[in-house]
């Protein structure tokens, strides 16, 4: 075994570990600050299908779990991540409790099989232009509004590290163009995410201590 190999074996385990991790930053930022300002919450809804389906269509292919287990780990942090959002949106009815349970029973009966296999073959090439979506709703949600206090630049670098991480894996090991275009874009776009995030938060916070130095002059 060559060094790339070896270090294309590294890169997927660090991937798989971080991906452990993913969300928390987020989710912590968010609880923190009391806040989802600058959270697209139709942004996490089109990431969670993504990974729900992607998920799903390993799971009755009957691949092997370490091939996948990053998703449904992610899954759970996005369950976390949606109702902090939505709970400080003031989102929490019964319209979005009716359709989390919509959502649970649909993929409870593709994982017991009760709807077709095939119906997500037709689904999984859907989910590179939902997730690069998502991603590009975000960005769009932080630019439009010019808020991103609530928007943790560690999930976003995290994201784009492990999304570069799989475009030198995927090479080393298909060199699958659409996985290889997939994941350029995801880490073009998170990488965006998270300098847009880092820029307005950083002009934000020399406002407030321009203000703080004029009032305290004012004095």
């Amino acid at each position: 075994m060559n060094f790339l190999s070896l270090l294309s074996d590294a890169l997927s385990i660090i991937t798989i570990t971080l991906c452990f991790v993913l969300k928390f930053p987020q989710i912590v930022n968010i609880y923190r600050l009391k806040s989802a300002s600058g959270i697209n919450i139709y942004g996490l809804l089109l990431e969670l299908s993504s990974y729900t389906t992607t998920a799903c269509y390993n799971f009755v292919n009957e691949y092997a779990l370490l091939s996948y287990m990053e998703y449904p780990i992610i899954i759970l942090q996005e369950f976390i991540l949606i109702f902090f959002v939505l709970r400080y949106m003031d989102l929490i009815n019964v319209k979005s409790v009716s359709i989390f349970v919509v959502y649970l029973a649909i993929t409870c009966a593709f994982l017991a099989k009760l709807i077709p296999p095939s119906a997500l073959t037709y689904m999984i090439p859907l989910c590179t232009p939902v997730s690069l979506s998502s991603k590009a709703i975000q960005l769009w949600e932080i630019l439009w509004t010019g808020r991103a206090e609530s928007v943790s630049v560690t999930s976003w670098l995290i994201s784009a590290f492990t999304n570069f991480t799989r475009v030198f894996t995927i090479y080393m090991d298909s060199a699958d163009t659409i996985l290889l275009t997939n994941f350029i874009l995801s880490t073009a776009l998170s990488t965006s995410i998270a300098v847009s995030t880092l820029i307005l938060n950083s002009t934000e916070l020399f406002k407030i201590e321009k203000k703080n130095k004029v009032e305290k002059s004012s004095r």
